[in-house]
């Protein structure tokens, strides 16, 4: 039996709807918030605690039609009764709903043809043996080699039926062939004569030593290695016999040219705040963005256009070709397969059934459609203003605590130590806590970075510290002194570096749980290499399910943002952005660009569309 039924715009305001139980924990709400908003729409199902939820669009006219149910039932009549009902309300209020006044039209009269085809349809499954599915419609299939030929021969159809073929373009080439050829018997010289294929021309007498035609022999030469220095500038960069390894008396100037660009150094705005840079755009994306500025001025003559020429339907023959063409395009951006299927099917679910002009392409419009999803998705839900965060828990006489956490290798320290350098920038007194206690010489790496930070501090009211405890002792124990030291000294913000760790090891897992569950940070900072592509997909999902299975906590917490490392390595290919966001929901607070501790920029937005959508 069904619990709720509704019709609603995409906008969010209902027209019409039944309920034949109370519904607890607004499950639709959820399902705008969590899956229509974000561009999940492809996937087939929904559930939120109790119910399970399905829907369907009406795209024509902006219209989602969703069922919810106890998700122990097994309706199988539930496709069936979206699809009836979608039909019959179209049917019948197709004249209202195109009209202004759809909103506040009266809706009333859908309710006895609503219950009659619900009884109809319940009439019908009731009597009806549940059919066992077939072996070839199940997921293991899939995994057998026959279903995985299966599976490559409809993409490899999809993607022939993409492709569109220029004759005009066939014809030059094969033009330019000819005449680069000249017919059978080899390639043409110069002068009219045919080169066999077979010999080659002799040796020029370029190729000797002046006009002798003899060789010069060449001399051996030293090889000299790049980078390599004498032994005489080896002992002049040893400073072990000078000054000891926690000397903080180090020539600030030096530091600086080893550690950080002042050419990368972002500028202070108006209110004294030291802002970190934006990642640089293309020239290619402002000149685009020029261009739609134009374009969209002459959108009335298009319009007007498209009103003469006609309009035709979106189906699924026009639009699965240009979809299997986009999916293999995000693929190919490092975007995991399995979130660009999900932004793909997103796409078809919103796209089925639009009316498009006649000048206007299916390729177009998916793109339009698939750019849209991806600003939705990468704009930030939550504030990025991490200083202000600082302000306030300032006022409340405790310090701000991030945790870095992350698989092995991935530049956590380092990567802590370019955030730990903009807050000094903007005079917060900032306390390291080393808290990976299992790698070798993490500690040390923090007491250089400690060390370093602090020459290169040479004015304004930045503090840094390290709080260190050695190895071998418990991560979370060391977190909450480091927490308590800072809170007794006034410290504004604590930077917890914890141990790498890979997603599949469950002591370790469970001790950052720990970690996590007791000492209960504002920011969870996960941070990873924006080199990985379907690799992200598995860590993201099993750390957050880490934190959730072994916290102990009712409410258990979740990770809250990113940090990407190693961006100046990927050139346009950036889909490991797409692939972490869509994942946990959460923004990406900073990117790594380079290795002196300058290199932290913002991400925008509008970056990584125009680099996931470029060819």
């Amino acid at each position: 039996m069904l619990d709720h039924f509704s019709i609603l715009t995409k906008g969010g305001f209902v027209l019409w709807q039944k309920s034949y139980a109370p519904l607890s924990g607004a499950p639709v709400d959820a399902l705008i918030k969590n899956v229509l908003i974000e561009e999940r729409a492809g996937t087939v199902s929904y559930s939120k605690d109790n119910y399970a939820l399905r829907w369907t669009f009406a795209n024509e006219v902006d219209l989602v039609f969703v069922v919810a149910y106890q998700k122990i039932l097994q309706l199988a009549y539930i496709d069936e009764l979206l699809e009836t009902v979608k039909r019959l309300f179209l049917d019948m209020y197709s004249s209202v709903i195109g009209d202004n006044q759809g909103i506040s039209a009266d809706y009333n009269e859908f309710e006895p043809v609503f219950s009659k085809v619900l009884k109809q349809l319940e009439e019908k499954y009731a009597n009806r043996p549940r059919a066992p599915r077939k072996f070839e419609e199940t997921k293991k299939f899939e995994n057998t080699l026959k279903g995985s030929k299966v599976a490559t021969s409809n993409t490899q159809l999809l993607a022939t039926a993409s492709r569109t073929v220029d004759e005009d373009e066939i014809t030059k080439n094969i033009k330019a062939l000819k005449l680069q050829s000249g017919g059978r018997g080899g390639i043409k010289n110069r002068k009219g004569g045919r080169v066999s294929a077979k010999t080659s021309p002799a040796p020029s007498p370029d190729m000797n030593d002046d006009n002798t035609g003899k060789k010069k022999k060449s001399q051996k030469q030293a090889r000299v290695w790049e980078g390599q220095i004498s032994r005489g500038e080896m002992e002049t960069l040893d400073y072990s016999k000078e000054k000891t390894e926690d000397d903080d008396s180090l020539d600030a100037d030096t530091v600086a040219a080893q550690f950080m660009d002042q050419s990368k150094l972002g500028s202070k705005n108006k209110d004294g705040i030291y802002e970190v840079q934006d990642v640089l755009e293309s020239e290619d994306e402002e000149e685009e963005e020029e261009e739609g500025k134009a374009s969209s001025s002459s959108g009335g003559i298009f319009s007007f256009l498209k009103n003469i020429t006609g309009q035709r339907e979106l189906s699924a023959e026009t639009l699965d070709p240009v979809l299997a063409t986009m999916k293999e395009h995000l693929i190919n951006k490092n975007v995991a397969s399995e979130i660009a299927e999900h932004l793909c099917q997103s796409v078809r679910s919103s796209l089925m059934g639009k009316k498009l002009g006649g000048f206007e392409r299916v390729s177009t419009a998916v793109k339009n459609s698939m750019e849209t999803a991806l600003k939705r998705i990468l704009t930030p839900k939550t504030s990025l203003d991490i200083l202000r965060d600082i302000e306030q828990t300032r006022a409340e006489g405790r310090p701000y605590v991030i945790s870095f956490i992350g698989v092995n290798g991935v530049g956590k320290s380092t990567n802590l130590s370019k955030v730990c350098f903009w807050l000094l920038q903007n005079n917060c007194k900032v306390l390291i806590a080393a808290c990976d206690t299992f790698r070798s010489g993490a500690v040390e790496q923090l007491r250089v970075h400690a060390r370093n930070l602090r020459a290169l501090q040479t004015s304004g009211g930045g503090v840094v510290e390290l709080f260190e405890r050695g190895y071998g002792k418990d991560s979370a124990g060391i977190a909450k002194d480091a927490i308590s030291y800072a809170t007794a000294n006034r410290f504004d913000v604590v930077l917890i570096d914890t141990a790498g760790r890979m997603q599949d090891n469950e002591p370790l897992m469970r001790a950052l749980a720990k970690l996590v569950s007791v000492n209960n940070p504002d920011k969870i900072i996960f941070v990873g290499e924006a080199l990985v592509g379907n690799e992200a997909v598995d860590q993201l999902t099993k750390f957050n399910q880490a934190l959730k299975d072994f916290s102990g906590l009712q409410n258990p917490r979740h990770i809250d943002g990113m940090i990407l490392t190693k961006f100046d390595t990927i050139d346009d290919k950036v889909g490991a952005a797409l692939s972490m966001t869509y994942i946990t929901g959460q923004p990406i607070y900073f990117v790594g660009t380079g290795q002196t501790y300058t290199d932290l920029k913002n991400l925008r937005v509008s970056h990584v569309v125009h680099s996931l959508l470029q060819n």
